[in-house]
Order: structure tokens, then sequence, then C-alpha cells
């Protein structure tokens, strides 16, 4: 009996037919990888306000790029050239932004309401503290009258900087907040804020120092404004105008108590996605990704879901069209405060996208 469950959970996982490693001790040489993380998800950057964590990555990855630059719209654009006589050309895509809130009105006595950026779960909420671009922080509080126990209604909060009054108050209508939280290391497991998508973001900066060659041109696009509609991504994808895309996303995770049953479990190895809210991803582009994961010996899993979407669409749309397929990191606690990935996720999925670079597709 225990030989059948074991085989079904390798079946359900699509495990390749070897011992996959994801549970082996952390190697110490990738604890910069840890670093990393933490300092994209402690950046300040929700969606429209991304200028300080794409500079931090910008500071990154230049010396291992040929050429890098902001567009218009301001997504980071680094390319690498490739070596190979029939090249193509791959876009890999993460998103810098994170969910966030945005003063839309403040009374006489300091409280400021406030309007969502992104998929923000209003009982995440209460008693949360926000952090300013500024540096000021606040409590998000909640009006106690008729209130109910068991749900929370988004305009019956506010935020308390501290302020006495409007007039000595440090931050202004139209001004951006992202949640005040340390990123913390449990070993195996990475928890912070805005994992979704720093951690992807991290993936393609590690992806980008360990290449060493390419027979493809590359470019490593980190995009902005995806929380709030995927808007810098379809912009890129048109100025660049790919073979193929391979976007570095999340994956809801449903293994905790009273999970959704999709399957998608931290430490069994990157999800291929099939669909999202917006897109299916093009079948040609998705069996790439599957086959550079067992080429690279990488356990995945197979990730099918109608809610959230992600640069998928925009890009996978942009003039006549553009292969796109996604790779998902899975996360606990998706656009909560305290996200969680599993550190050999990451890894794995680094291992993936250096395999799919290295041959030709």
């Amino acid at each position: 009996m225990a030989k059948q469950n074991s085989l079904r959970e390798r079946q359900t996982a699509h495990f390749p037919a070897f011992e996959p490693e994801l549970a082996r001790e952390v190697n110490p040489a990738l604890a910069p990888f840890k670093l990393l993380t933490k300092r994209l998800s402690e950046a300040f950057g929700p969606s429209g306000s991304e200028e300080r964590v794409r500079e931090l990555v910008r500071d990154e990855i230049k010396e291992f790029v040929d050429q890098v630059r902001v567009d218009t719209f301001g997504n980071l654009i680094a390319q690498r050239r490739g070596s190979g006589g029939h090249r193509k050309k791959i876009m890999l895509s993460a998103h810098l932004d994170e969910i966030g809130l945005m003063v839309s009105f403040i009374d006489a006595r300091g409280f400021a309401r406030f309007g969502m950026l992104g998929a923000v779960k209003p009982l995440t909420l209460l008693g949360a503290r926000v952090q300013f671009e500024n540096g000021a922080q606040g409590v998000i509080g909640r009006q106690e009258k008729n209130a109910s126990r068991t749900e929370i209604e988004p305009e019956q909060l506010f935020m308390d900087v501290g302020a006495v009054s409007a007039e000595n108050l440090q931050v202004r209508v139209g001004d951006s907040a992202c949640f005040a939280r340390e990123f913390f290391d449990a070993e195996k497991f990475l928890v912070g804020k805005a994992l979704n998508n720093r951690a992807g973001c991290a993936v393609l900066i590690e992806t980008l120092k360990q290449l060493k060659k390419s027979p493809h041109d590359i470019s490593f696009v980190f995009t902005v404004q995806q929380q709030v509609g995927a808007r810098g991504a379809g912009s890129a994808a048109y100025t660049l105008q790919p073979d193929f895309a391979f976007v570095v996303d999340a994956a809801a995770a449903g293994d905790v108590p009273g999970g959704a049953a999709n399957g998608i479990a931290l430490g069994k190895g990157p999800a291929v996605k099939f669909q999202d809210e917006g897109s299916l991803t093009s079948a040609n582009a998705r069996q790439i990704l599957i086959n550079a994961a067992r080429d690279a010996h990488v356990a995945y899993q197979l990730d099918v879901t109608p809610r959230a979407g992600g640069d998928t669409l925009p890009i996978q749309a942009t003039r006549e069209g553009v292969p796109t397929a996604a790779l998902g990191l899975p996360m606990r606690y998706l656009n909560t405060p305290s996200e969680m990935i599993h550190y050999e996720d990451a890894q794995a999925s680094v291992r993936v996208l250096l395999t799919l670079l290295s041959k030709a597709v």
C-alpha cells in the first residue's frame, strides 16, 4: 500500500524517472540567493512606484549583460547576445511590483482612507502595518460601529499614521504604501512580503549570473504594474518582438489545511502553467519548459487555474502573437503580507531556465 501511495504521489507531481534532489541540504555557497531575495522582498515597490526595486535589480545585473535600459513604461530590460548561427529571440519576464494601497482621502483628524493596488485581501489588513516611500509608517484600523465579526469591508478601513491633524500628516492623497514586514529565512522555507513576484525576479537574476553562454539573444525583462492589469509586459513584448517568451511568476499552493484542491505543493518543484484567468499558455512554448525540466532532472508540477492572471496574456497577444509559457513558483499565502516559498523550488527554477537557454528551441 505504501508503494502504491508513493507511486501516486510521484505521478501527481510529474517527477521524471530519477530520484529528485529537492530534499537535499542547502548548499552554503548558494546562501547569496537568500540574501538577494531578502533585499528584493523588503524593497519598496507597489504598482506604479517600482523605482527603488528596479534600481536594486539594475545594480545586481549590470555586470552580466551587454545592454540594460529602462523603457518609457518603466520596465527594466537587460539583454544578452547569443552565439548561435540560427539563434532565436527569447524573452524572460518577471514583475517588479507588489500589491499595495493608495491614499484616497484624509479627514480632519489625519486618518487616511485608501484604495487597493492589486489583489489585496481585506481580511489580511486589520492591524497590519504599512510603509510609504518617504519612510512614514502606519497601522490599518477599522470602524467598529456595526462592524461584522467575520467579514471586513474595505470602506470601513483606514490608516493611522500617528497624526493629530491633516496638517501634520506625512502623507498625501495619491501616495502609495506597501506592507511593512521583515523577510525571514526558515531554512528550506522563505517568508516575506512581495515574494509575488520578487522571488521570480531573484530567479531571473540568478539565472543571468549563472548563464555562461547561450545560442539565443535573450531579453531579461523586469516588468511594472502587473498587479493592476499586467500593463508593463505587453509594451515590452511589443518592442522586443520575441520568438518565444517565458514568464516566471507565482503559483498558488494548496498544500495547507483546507487548501485549494489544485495539487500544487511547496518543495515538489516549479509549476508549468496551462491556464490562468486571462490566457491559455502556448502548447509549443509550454513543451519547451517541460523538456527543459526533464533534461535538467528537475521535478515539476502542472498548474491549471481559472483565477489569478499574470503577464502571460499581454505578451502572448502582442502583435501577431508570441508563443508564451509560464513557470510558477509554488507559493503559500499568496497576496498577503507573509508569502512563503520553498528554497529548492526557486533553485530548481533556475536550473530549468539555464537548461532551456543552453539548447536550441
